[in-house]
């Protein structure tokens, strides 16, 4: 038995994710090759291998002849008959090599052949691994800074986080430990080249899929995510259990959950809604923290028409737009959104048949009867 041979291949496949036989097969190629680089040819030469052992053997299948034309192809009858007495002229023997006659030269080459054949079953061993991790996220050390991009460790890999998947204003430290979303994975002559995210939507997706057991297992739902990296992320989540309140899963006690993911993206902003499949209910929860008095939604043109109190007009709107943008990106609505004021100026109370009376209400063009609300019809 070869012992040495033996333990090298099992500490190969064990922490670079090399079979065995893909090893035993790059040394029989090796071999072979070096039974070339000797004799200057290998056609007839083969290699036996014992995948339990790891006992090899070399030998040249040669025809028995009566006379020898060429050595490396034939072998004289008598010194055939010197092996065992059975054989006669025709016949195909194998004859034994000793491999460790070969030269310095055609040892090198046999030792490039394994090394080589060992990084290319690691790069694809390493691409395969990180292929099945494509739009997940992982844990990171950051490195260095490469001009304007970062280099992050993912462990036997590199990933490069470029300066556009980056959240403005974001300043790392070397051997500050983040979590990314990757999002593409590349085979490259050297080593799977990894991209990564830090502003990609579906990064806040993931981080509650592994914060929120009910996200994760199905019960809660996450139907809609709208995001502006490193300002504030709006979610709309959905529950398949008529017992679980989707919003306060995913809240935590005493927000919790959420707080930890906030953590994580450093401070960013997680509005968390209600789904609705009422086009009109959905804007007006994707409007929140705003109060509204009316919504109408018109499934058709993707538009909805938006009023609210006067004095919750800006914080409908938002900071430079922002809480209304988001929440059209959200609803797949275009939101044109009046103060109540603007809305009697332009006779839209009127034109909509309603007559405003206390708070708020939510109307769905398609389907006036809506639930009992503050707008009445005439």
């Amino acid at each position: 038995m070869n012992k040495e041979l033996l333990e090298a291949l099992n500490i190969l496949e064990k922490e670079n994710n090399i079979s065995k036989d893909t090893l035993l097969e790059a040394i029989e190629n090796s071999l072979l090759t070096a039974c070339k680089n000797h004799f200057g040819k290998a056609d007839n030469f083969k290699v036996s291998m014992n995948p339990e052992t790891c006992d090899f053997l070399v030998f040249a299948e040669k025809e028995v002849v009566e006379t020898v034309e060429d050595p490396l192809l034939q072998i004289s009858l008598a010194e055939a008959k010197m092996t065992d007495p059975k054989y006669e002229i025709g016949d195909v023997i194998q004859c034994p090599v000793d491999s460790k006659k070969f030269g310095r030269i055609a040892t090198q080459n046999a030792k490039n052949v394994i090394l080589q054949k060992i990084r290319e079953e690691g790069r694809k061993s390493l691409f395969n691994d990180w292929t099945c991790q494509e739009r997940e996220v992982v844990t990171g050390i950051i490195q260095r800074y490469l001009g304007k991009n970062v280099s992050i460790n993912l462990g036997k890999v590199d990933a490069i986080l470029n300066e556009a998947e980056m959240v403005k204003g974001e300043i790392f430290k070397p051997t500050e430990r983040i979590k990314v979303f990757v999002l593409e994975v590349k085979d490259t002559p050297k080593g799977p080249r990894i991209s990564v995210s830090r502003t990609h939507p579906d990064l806040v997706k993931r981080l509650f899929e592994s914060e929120v057991t009910e996200v994760k297992d199905g019960t809660v739902e996450i139907k809609a995510i709208a995001r502006e990296a490193g300002s504030r992320t709006k979610i709309a989540v959905k529950s398949n259990d008529e017992n679980v309140d989707p919003v306060g899963a995913c809240v935590g006690l005493n927000g919790a959950r959420v707080n930890s993911i906030v953590n994580e993206l450093r401070g960013e902003k997680i509005d968390i809604i209600n789904w609705d499949e009422n086009p009109a209910y959905l804007i007006e929860n994707a409007l929140s923290p705003a109060k509204v008095i009316c919504v109408v939604a018109d499934e058709v043109t993707k538009e909805a028409q938006v009023i609210v109190p006067d004095y919750q007009l800006s914080l409908a709107i938002g900071k430079e737009g922002q809480n209304a943008r988001l929440a059209a990106r959200l609803t797949g609505y275009k939101i044109d959104i009046k103060s109540e004021t603007q809305a009697r100026g332009m006779g839209l109370f009127e034109e909509l048949g309603l007559e405003y009376q206390d708070e708020n209400v939510s109307v769905d063009q398609e389907n006036q009867e809506a639930p009992p609300t503050e707008f009445q019809e005439d």
